[in-house]
């Protein structure tokens, strides 16, 4: 093999052994091979149990201290009242908060604007669930209200300033084991340097003693500022991480070099270190990309919907509730809105139309009648600026959007959401989805009475295909990066857009 520094240019190739040949070894079979049957993968994580224990422990730590410390100050025993309160306490924070992120960032004020928004949103969930517990049995009166009132208020304070400081302490508890791991990185590709990137992030990343790869120098291309080992052949690699007390070697190789894995795998079987395979799935458009356990089985998942697990309990959470309170106090305007309709034109109140919902499947949605016809046929012409068809109090409904209000009624029943991707007719997804790549993947979510695109400029009309596309490339977007604080970042700036944007008619 061939070691640079650096950069991709060779060093005399008399230091190093030859590349041996496939003869040369063992014709048993290799590790990879054989039944699948009985075989299990598990998901697990390279940190120390101890920075585990303190990323998921620290945060519910501190909130009992900042409580411990409101009780002093009020002069207030630390009683058994108080030991009851600060296990509940912990207990809830510990199921709701996120762990401690040690990832250094060299954006300070972008961490603590994520981080502040976090720790206000799961700080808000924990006083709101203890409030709830102790009016539902009936303790108010245990504790004082002021102190309760200043404990609640200091901390999300006191978490902030935790989370600002965490990777300073993540860096000096695990400086020790970070000395003793030594690794390095097969394949001088996109995926290696990316993951050197990453690992060097990280507070347990260790030594990184370079990349190697079985390519000639003049074949690397890539700009490093590590050693690159070139000409890399299996028994050459296993002696080097032996000689090294290599701890760690991680294969950034392509998918279709199996044999030359499997080669590496069955010389490495030699030695201690731990092999982990880092397979390029970055290759391919990613739509909340994630692992998934089937069974023991290890599945990457490339495009899948975001609302999994406690992700959808959440969204249809805030989805019901939102849509209750809305429904409750808007009831009156409805049906003032429903009289309006019935008396300025001829036909029904309610506008019902086939759209596509969650997986594709055919919805019935909801809507004020703002026209005089009502089309839902497998031709369906788009509204445009001056259409004959709108009636003028119908104007008014689609200029505020108040026409979509009675598909608060389809959120409930669960075919739509407050916020995804706009539906649209049955007929315009038949002919949109032959025309645009990933159309139908904005399918993956419920339909949103508003969405990204809309409060992005694309709201109304889109008379063209490159509008369509620009629409979808936004609802592919909002598919990757949802949140419920992007959810609630729509909702806010939907009422802004409304009131300013003309493009709706």
């Amino acid at each position: 093999m061939i070691d640079t520094s650096g950069n991709t240019e060779s060093l005399s190739p008399d230091q190093l052994r030859p590349p041996l040949n496939q003869r040369d070894y063992p014709t048993s079979s290799p590790p990879c091979n054989g039944s699948v049957q009985n075989k299990t993968v598990r998901f697990g994580s390279l940190e120390p149990a101890h920075l585990t224990l303190l990323k998921h422990s620290t945060l519910p730590l501190v909130s009992v201290l900042t409580l411990a410390i409101c009780m002093l100050l009020g002069r207030q025993p630390l009683s058994r009242q108080f030991w009851a309160l600060a296990l509940v306490a912990f207990l809830i924070s510990a199921g709701i908060f996120s762990p401690l992120d040690f990832q250094f960032q060299p954006s300070l004020a972008r961490r603590t604007r994520r981080a502040a928004s976090r720790i206000f949103i799961e700080w808000s969930c924990v006083a709101a669930v203890l409030v709830f517990i102790a009016v539902a049995f009936k303790l108010t009166q245990v504790f004082s209200r002021d102190v309760m009132l200043v404990w609640f208020l200091a901390t999300p304070v006191a978490l902030l300033l935790l989370d600002s400081l965490s990777v300073p302490i993540a860096k000096r508890l695990t400086a020790e084991r970070s000395i003793a791991e030594r690794f390095i990185i097969i394949g001088v590709n996109e995926v290696g340097l990316e993951l050197a990137r990453r690992i060097a992030q990280c507070q347990t990343g260790g030594n990184f003693l370079g990349f190697f790869d079985y390519r000639s120098a003049g074949r690397l291309t890539e700009a490093l500022e590590h050693a690159v080992t070139a000409n890399c052949s299996a028994r050459d690699l296993a002696d080097f991480v032996r000689r090294n007390s290599i701890t760690r070697v991680y294969l950034a190789l392509p998918i279709s070099t199996t044999p030359r894995i499997e080669e590496l795998i069955q010389e490495l079987r030699d030695t201690t270190a731990s092999v982990y395979f880092v397979p390029n799935i970055f290759a391919f458009d990613l739509v909340q990309a994630r692992c998934v356990d089937v069974s023991g089985m290890l599945v990457l998942s490339i495009c899948d919907s975001p609302l999994h697990g406690m992700s959808g309990i959440w969204k249809r959470t805030f989805d019901v509730v939102l849509a209750s309170v809305v429904l409750l106090l808007c009831w009156p305007a409805l049906l003032a809105l429903a009289l309006a309709i019935k008396l300025s034109s001829p036909g029904p109140v309610l506008f019902k139309q086939r759209r596509y919902g969650l997986n594709g499947e055919e919805i019935l949605v909801y809507k004020f009648r703002s026209m005089t016809v009502c089309e839902d046929g497998a031709a369906v012409q788009q509204a445009v600026k001056r259409d004959q068809r709108i009636t003028p109090f119908g104007a008014i409904l689609r200029r505020t959007s108040l026409d979509e209000l009675p598909q608060i009624l389809n959120v409930l029943e669960g075919k739509m959401s407050f916020v995804g991707p706009r539906p649209h007719a049955v007929a315009h997804n038949e002919a949109y989805r032959k025309l645009i790549s990933g159309y139908m993947i904005r399918h993956k979510v419920r339909p949103g009475i508003t969405g990204w695109a809309q409060v992005n400029g694309l709201r109304g009309e889109t008379s063209t295909v490159e509008l369509m596309r620009r629409r979808v490339q936004y609802d592919l977007d909002y598919l990757k990066n949802w949140s419920l604080a992007l959810d609630l970042k729509i909702i806010a700036r939907t009422a802004w857009t409304v009131w300013r944007d003309h493009n709706a008619y």
